[in-house]
């Protein structure tokens, strides 16, 4: 039963992080902008939100395990048309589909894995969990990058059909389903709800990738756009309060592990896809690196997160795992820090090590806190509950991706605001070394053409500046997060002993 459950997880979740590395590849091919390339990653992950909350409802009309194989095979067949696509429209509606047939694998693998288990022994059954939710987002960039640089981009998407008709194949022999997950008669779905709830992610999604190119609410258009976002949103949540068979169940929130475990889940998620996205456009675009090398460094997030699984597995039992997230915090907070301290002479080493102790980190935290966040709910919550975490943690990832690349944009602006009122002639620094570079280029070509190369070779080197800043400040918002949420763990209730 692991098996398929954990093989269609770790294809599902790779997938959300295997084209960061592609993306300026995939970008060049469909002549597309690096924000536009951008909506290739988000409009993934809010498909599958979309779709989170109404795997209760399918699960019952289809019967769990049957929905989760038409899940596996939907994402299949997504995953070809994506590695088929020959324009930016066409991957997008590609990447849709994939996310609808991806968004009912998350929860319901993460539900058969926990009801598998008695309770005691539900730590170790999230560690087994956690490792495909962790180490794919990891593994997903090297393997993009090497299979960009050896093969052809269209190949990180292919490679994802043998094993989901594996996964599909193994989980109609080894599945079943309980007595409270088999198909049900007279099953209503929330119809109101659901289109709340997809016009509510459509436009936010809209206004956070499309926000920074048109001047967020200085436009007409972006103000309407969140306005009905906002109007849905609140609409969508008032019907699940008011309708009896809502979409999902927000009673569930009334538990308060579920609640402050499920918050801080969603700002490690929207860190983990946010460096994700950033670090691997840092190492090319200001380092030379090519897709694989700026993968290969992503590979000691890997081997941290690895740690991380054993100590969680040999401890969560034996210490109090707010103890362990509390500590997987600092890691990332600290690491995140460590990132913003970089500069354009560091060596490998400068980014292995933060990257190794943030892979750690991300384990010793995610694991635990999805233990305390489920540990007080019984099994038949357990499909409705890890639906509303998935949707959550989906709209923290694609919210964390679509706001880091405003964030780059702003502070280069920032940045370049800042420092170009030192190009003028009234610095003696920079007319030393505007002179010594006009005449190293005088040697080639005439005065005049010279002087205006070094200018030019000068703004360039503060634009390259302002971007190296611009990324700094960005992991330095990360490594913040991660750290004032840290006194949230006082609220969760100490997990019980077997």
């Amino acid at each position: 039963m692991i098996i398929p459950v954990m093989l269609s997880v770790f294809i599902y979740v790779l997938d959300g992080t295997i084209g960061n590395v592609a993306l300026p590849h995939m970008a060049g091919s469909f002549s597309a902008t690096r924000d536009e390339s951008m909506w290739i990653l988000t409009s993934y992950l809010i498909a599958a939100g979309i779709v989170i909350p109404a795997v209760d409802f399918f699960s019952k009309v289809f019967g769990r395990k049957n929905f989760f194989i038409i899940s596996i095979m939907m994402f299949t067949i997504a995953s070809m048309l994506c590695g088929m696509a020959k324009n930016i429209e066409f991957m997008i509606f590609a990447r849709i589909l994939q996310g609808f047939g991806g968004g009912g694998i998350l929860p319901i693998s993460q539900a058969i894995i926990i009801e598998s288990f008695p309770k005691e022994q539900r730590g170790a059954a999230t560690s087994v969990f956690g490792m495909g939710i962790i180490l794919a987002p990891i593994i997903g960039p090297v393997l993009g990058g090497w299979i960009t640089d050896n093969w052809t981009w269209p190949w990180i998407f292919f490679i994802n059909v043998p094993f989901g008709c594996a996964a599909a194949i193994l989980s109609h022999k080894l599945i079943e389903d309980p007595p409270y997950a088999k198909k049900q008669k007279n099953v209503k779905i929330d119809s109101k709800g659901f289109f709340y709830l997809t016009i509510w992610l459509i436009t936010l999604q809209t206004v956070l990738d499309k926000g920074n190119n048109a001047d967020w609410f200085n436009a007409t258009w972006i103000r309407w756009t969140f306005g009905v976002s906002v109007v849905a949103c609140i609409l969508f949540f008032h019907s699940q309060i008011t309708n009896k068979e809502s979409l999902i169940d927000l009673k569930v929130f009334k538990d308060r592990n579920f609640s402050v475990g499920t918050i801080i889940q969603v700002v490690i998620q929207a860190v983990l896809y946010a460096s994700l996205a950033i670090l691997p456009q840092f190492l090319q675009s200001m380092m030379g690196y090519t897709a694989f090398l700026s993968g290969e460094t992503m590979m000691p997030r890997g081997f941290g997160s690895m740690l991380a699984m054993l100590i969680t597995a040999l401890l969560s039992n034996k210490v109090d795992n707010r103890f362990l997230v509390m500590i997987g915090l600092m890691l990332l907070g600290g690491a995140s820090l460590e990132f913003a301290a970089l500069n354009l002479q560091i060596s490998n080493i400068n980014i292995i090590i933060p990257n190794f102790f943030m892979g750690l980190g991300m384990g010793l935290s995610m694991v635990p806190i999805i233990n305390l966040s489920v540990d007080t709910l019984t099994n038949e919550q357990m499909t409705n509950a890890t639906g509303i975490q998935n949707l959550l943690k989906n709209i923290g990832s694609a919210v964390g991706t679509s706001l880091v690349a405003t964030m780059l944009t702003r502070f280069a602006q920032v940045h370049q605001y800042m420092m170009v009122g030192k190009l003028n002639d009234l610095n003696p620094a920079y007319i030393e070394r505007l002179q010594s570079t006009a005449m190293s280029l005088s040697k080639y070509t005439h005065q005049s053409v010279a002087e205006y190369m070094a200018q030019y070779s000068l703004y360039g080197q503060l634009i390259k500046q302002s971007n190296l800043w611009a990324f700094m400040d960005a992991f330095r918002v990360f490594g913040v997060l991660c750290l004032i949420i840290i006194p949230l763990l006082l609220l969760i209730k100490k997990r019980k002993e077997a």
